[in-house]
């Protein structure tokens, strides 16, 4: 029986949802993701792995898919044809407008499985702004942690570097669709020299900065996707699965304590 909200009819959204229920939107981005992977990508792996989670959890966990939220804020690309993007008051509304139509429903469990690293700052945003305006448990997760957003910095082959179209994301692409890589057009971008005996400024580091993929790569691509592979891929993929089921476990049983008189509920 299908656990995609979108697939209920309207008397059945009362009956099938419950308090306890959990809300999984999956967002991801259509934009450029160097010469040898889809626009597609982050809305590919995010989109796959709510689906697959919701698959083999969902009735376990109550989990319920939304539809992905596709055109995000991806500015950082605007500049390579096919990027398609919001801006960040743009987005903001549309959050806003989505937690506004999701407080109607039985359950106040919202997670925002975002596949895109850009997104993370204004999803970060709206999940204070869905909890005080709409009395929403909002959640933010990722397939994995973004390596300019705190995630983790491996002393690897990409120098830390692999933050976009890179050796992880291209495996993870070339396990789910490897019909949509030409890797023929795979190549090393580490921007080594920008960073090069930086403590504190790179991906990774205490010290945020802002920038665009034309600061830092002349493919779009930042990392080395000429090391994936589809095995890599399977691997990355297996753990991203056992992760998002573990987090969202918690997210189920997770519940603040009583609110005060006066406080959001």
């Amino acid at each position: 029986m299908s656990r995609a909200l979108a697939d209920l009819r309207a008397p059945e959204v009362g009956e099938r949802l419950s308090a306890s229920s959990v809300l999984i939107q999956p967002v991801g981005a259509i934009e450029q993701h160097g010469p040898h992977l889809p626009l597609s990508t982050d809305l590919l792996i995010a989109s796959e792995l709510a689906e697959a989670v919701v698959a083999e959890h969902g009735e376990a966990l109550d989990l319920w898919l939304l539809p992905p939220l596709a055109y995000t804020k991806s500015n950082e690309h605007a500049g390579t044809p096919g990027t398609i993007w919001l801006t960040p008051q743009t987005m903001l509304s549309v959050l806003d407008d989505l937690g506004r139509s999701l407080a109607t429903l039985p359950t106040r469990k919202l997670v925002f499985l975002n596949g895109h690293g850009g997104n993370t700052a204004l999803l970060a945003v709206a999940n204070r702004e869905l909890r005080l305006a709409h009395g929403l448990m909002t959640f933010l997760m990722h397939p994995s942690q973004p390596r300019d957003s705190g995630g983790k910095v491996a002393d690897d082959d990409e120098l830390g570097m692999g933050v976009h179209a890179g050796r992880d994301e291209t495996s993870v692409v070339l396990h789910l669709r490897p019909e949509l890589v030409d890797m023929s057009l795979a190549e090393r971008a580490i921007p080594s020299a920008v960073f090069a005996g930086n403590a504190h400024v790179r991906f990774g580091g205490d010290v945020a900065f802002g920038w665009a993929a034309a600061d830092l790569s002349s493919t779009g691509a930042i990392g080395d996707p000429t090391l994936a592979s589809a095995e890599l891929g399977a691997a990355l993929w297996a753990g991203m699965l056992a992760s998002a089921a573990e987090a969202l476990a918690e997210i189920a049983a997770f519940a603040f304590a009583a609110p005060r008189e006066g406080q959001t509920p």
